[in-house]
């Protein structure tokens, strides 16, 4: 154990974060492709970028370390020399959809002639439009017959919410196989920071994108040194579960005892577990007032020879989360104050995607007052971002953050 990843809690002081800032991928969003891309509207670029760096000064004044993945992937492909960066480059363009060997091979050119490697990696999530490769003459006659403003690489948005390509648990990490195409290429940069980056290299991983099911990390909540929550959603897969799960129990310089899966709505409005469900302090949780209905809960144990056992748990969330984290009492506040139309309209912004920096002390989009102020009534600080743009990707404070390293609670 390198001491590089630490987060045994979702409520721990928050150390070390990691994020990406918004970049070009915003520009080449089109509202043709805005189904394809998982996205419902276009932010504007200027002011995302603006909300996105004042959530990043807010977290730095409360004492944590903002770290980028196009910094961090990028410093693993310099680590690794012109191999590594060769064979980055190939993974990604094949990854991306590029059938054609010729096209292919204008895009490897076109990417390794960028030789800041940092903007190389912010290029690749910004994409390609064919019309970049005939400017530069790389592309010509009978292969540049596409239309000019088609995507040769669609860009990756949604690579703003880091919580779901890799996720941290313990002092070890799960690097996802995403459940969408247009989402695939988010864990490759994680990949090469998990393969090749000096202070992360040796981290344990209890889940591999090579894996053939689907597991993202917004399904991914370590609720305490003994206990992960994960949701069994649209996006999470049972098969996915076991695996994480077994090679969870398999490591022994973690001592997790239970994974507790939570069968939650293949919705739209249930994309993740943290999108219905996050914890803010010791003993409260803000919640989407229908996952209170949610009856389907497995218990996930350890087994002989390194197999688990699964048991249905047949109790209510609260008295589930009272009984495994040993609480006498635990508070679920409620998106929109319990207000249908308030609560609606707050979920649709990502009123209880919340990121805890400390026991009792939160980020929120301003946009969701009405749950921001139920959390004050229930003693939570509640730290308020701008979000005019960024809530336009449906993803919270939460969604767009990992955390690296937490004290313990």
């Amino acid at each position: 154990m390198n001491g590089s990843i630490a987060n045994f809690s979702e409520i721990g002081t928050l150390k070390k974060v990691l994020m990406h800032r918004p970049g070009d991928e915003f520009l080449n969003l089109t509202p043709n492709t805005l189904e394809r891309l998982l996205f419902d509207d276009i932010p504007y670029l200027k002011i995302a970028q603006e909300e996105h760096d004042a959530y990043a000064n807010v977290l730095r004044a409360e004492g944590v370390e903002v770290v980028y993945i196009t910094d961090l992937a990028a410093e693993a492909i310099e680590a690794g020399g012109r191999t590594v960066r060769k064979k980055f480059l190939e993974q990604f363009i094949i990854e991306a959809g590029v059938t054609s060997p010729k096209i292919a091979k204008y895009c490897f050119e076109f990417l390794n002639a960028i030789k800041d490697t940092r903007d190389m990696v912010k290029k690749c999530i910004a994409g390609i439009d064919i019309s970049e490769l005939k400017k530069l003459g790389a592309i010509s006659g009978f292969y540049a017959t596409r239309d000019t403003g088609r995507m040769i690489m669609d860009p990756i948005p949604n690579i703003l919410f880091q919580r779901d390509p890799m996720a941290t648990i313990g002092n070890g990490a799960t690097l996802h196989r995403m459940w969408s195409t247009t989402r695939t290429r988010e864990s490759i940069f994680a990949e090469y920071v998990f393969k090749y980056h000096p202070f992360y290299e040796k981290t344990k991983l209890y889940y591999d994108r090579t894996e053939p099911y689907c597991i993202e990390g917004g399904d991914i909540e370590v609720l305490s040194k003994d206990v992960v929550a994960i949701g069994v959603s649209q996006r999470t897969e049972p098969d996915a579960i076991a695996i994480f799960a077994k090679k969870l129990f398999a490591d022994k310089g973690n001592n997790f005892k239970y994974v507790l899966a939570i069968d939650i709505p293949d919705e739209r409005s249930f994309m993740h577990l943290d999108t219905v469900m996050t914890q803010v302090d010791v003993d409260k949780f803000a919640v989407q007032d229908a996952i209170m209905d949610i009856s389907t809960i497995y218990e996930i144990t350890p087994g002989r020879g390194g197999e688990i056992e699964i048991i249905e748990i047949h109790q209510s969330l609260q008295k589930v989360l009272e009984k495994y984290l040993h609480l006498n009492r635990v508070e679920l506040i409620k998106c929109g104050n319990g207000k249908r139309i308030d609560a609606e309209r707050e979920q649709w912004s990502d009123g209880v995607n919340l990121l805890c920096i400390r026991p009792g002390v939160v980020v929120a989009y301003d946009r969701n007052y009405v749950t921001n102020q139920a959390l004050r009534k229930h003693g939570v600080k509640v730290i308020e971002i701008p979000s005019s743009e960024l809530s336009r990707g449906r993803g919270g404070s939460h969604c767009m953050s990992m955390a690296l390293v937490r004290e313990e609670v």
